[in-house]
């Protein structure tokens, strides 16, 4: 049966952000696009164990008034780190007013995780930084994320953790429960993630690490949001003339 080593795998990590650091921005800052939500909070407790809290910086970004931004706060002061807000809703509303054709549902739901990740560039370049990926492999695995907005960064600590051990991850960093245990929501109609994937991150991750699912109608569904998604997680691909 699969055993995760939470403390291993933590420390194991938190080394890894350092030697990051020391091979490809030795003294550069970590920047981390912060939600609220469990994955941002956690990446962010880990630059901070890597590197010190004054070499990390978080970037808040609402979308015009955004519910849970109390949350995002509370991680940057429970931390202790420095911080902006930026709010981009002027941003995607004059992407959307000066494009002069209607835009697809899901190029507006694709708008705002793209324009937090050009602000955290921005915010990086001005800061000596480097950008944190903040995803996690159970969202990667079904496809979950903005590709060139959530789905990208310099350096990503946790891709290759499931949701699960996350929260076990993160528990170890002394966030408060709070931080952890939220459930994630789209920000957009109030539906939690696990609605709109179909199926719960605890099936998903025992499916991942242990290849069982009791339910087959989730399992189909998780093997096709896999198949149709692994694009986002491959590099561009690049013809290469024969010369």
């Amino acid at each position: 049966m699969y055993q995760f080593n939470a403390e291993k795998v933590k420390q194991d990590c938190v080394q890894w952000i350092r030697d990051f650091f020391e091979e490809n921005g030795k003294g550069c800052n970590a920047v981390v696009g912060i939600s609220g939500g469990k994955d941002s909070s956690i990446v962010a407790a880990l630059c901070v164990e890597a590197l010190g809290k004054d070499r990390v910086i978080g970037v808040l970004m609402p979308n015009g008034e955004q519910a849970d931004i109390d949350m995002a706060k509370l991680l940057v002061e429970s931390l202790g780190i420095r911080h902006y807000i930026v709010n981009i809703h002027d941003a995607v509303e004059g992407v959307k007013n000066s494009v002069p054709f209607a835009l697809s549902e899901q190029s507006i739901t694709n708008l705002p995780p793209r324009i937090r990740m050009a602000t955290l560039y921005a915010v990086s370049q001005s800061h000596n930084g480097r950008v944190a990926n903040t995803c996690n492999l159970s969202e990667d695995w079904v496809g979950y994320s903005t590709r060139y907005g959530d789905s990208v960064g310099d350096f990503s600590p946790c891709s290759f953790l499931t949701v699960q051990e996350m929260k076990a991850i993160g528990r170890l960093c002394g966030l408060p429960d709070v931080l952890v245990d939220k459930v994630p929501t789209d920000g957009l109609c109030g539906k939690t993630d696990e609605d709109n994937l179909g199926f719960t991150y605890a099936e998903l991750d025992r499916y991942i690490r242990e290849g069982v699912i009791d339910n087959q109608e989730h399992k189909a569904l998780i093997d096709r949001k896999h198949a149709v998604n692994l694009f986002k997680l491959q590099l561009m691909p690049a013809f290469k003339p024969e010369l």
